[in-house]
């Protein structure tokens, strides 16, 4: 018998209806199954980082007063949700060559020094080892991969900083050229998981 993993689900897609990244997410969730699921519906939007909230992010966490703890609750809680996770599912679609602003709230949120990373004498490591990340990617023209695609490789880059270095990219890219086969495509790996 093994055991249950955890699984964050985070769905970046303005779209609820329609979506390929969510039907993909959908797929893949069901697919690891039995888990513990908490997911994350970015569609509403995140609120972005504020000056007041950097000063509360940066004051020692001993020194914080009532108001830049509060600041830094939803913050808290996100963080909290990828600690507790052993995979992260990502439903990321490409909007105008990159992620969707929601997608980026969310990392300004959970990417904080002391936190999720710290600086070492050799530079930043991320303090989150040990879990697997899937980015479900979409997109209408936008080649993964490709000179045009600013949206795989940051996501990337971003999930090693904070030490997420298991990373798994399932594409259904440039639909309006490829059509239902793109879609199809993506599933059929998914399957193989």
């Amino acid at each position: 018998m093994t055991d249950t993993k955890n699984i964050l689900r985070i769905d970046a897609s303005a779209r609820k209806a329609g979506s390929s990244s969510r039907a993909l997410t959908d797929a893949l969730v069901e697919r690891l199954a039995p888990a513990n699921i908490v997911s994350r519906d970015l569609s509403a939007a995140l609120p972005f980082v504020t000056e007041n909230w950097v000063h509360a992010n940066f004051t020692d966490e001993a020194e914080r007063t009532d108001e830049q703890k509060a600041e830094l609750a939803l913050s808290d809680m996100l963080v909290e949700e990828i600690f507790a996770a052993d995979i992260l599912v990502i439903g990321a679609p490409i909007y105008n060559f990159g992620i969707p602003a929601a997608l980026k709230a969310w990392i300004d949120m959970v990417a904080r020094a002391r936190k999720t990373f710290h600086y070492t004498a050799n530079g930043a490591e991320g303090l989150l080892k040990g879990k697997k990340a899937y980015l479900l990617m979409a997109s209408g023209g936008t080649e993964i991969g490709s000179d045009i695609d600013f949206a795989s490789g940051y996501l990337r880059h971003v999930l090693g900083f904070i030490g997420i270095d298991d990373v798994t990219i399932v594409a259904a890219d440039q639909q309006m050229m490829k059509g239902e086969d793109a879609v199809s495509q993506a599933l059929q790996e998914i399957a193989a998981v």
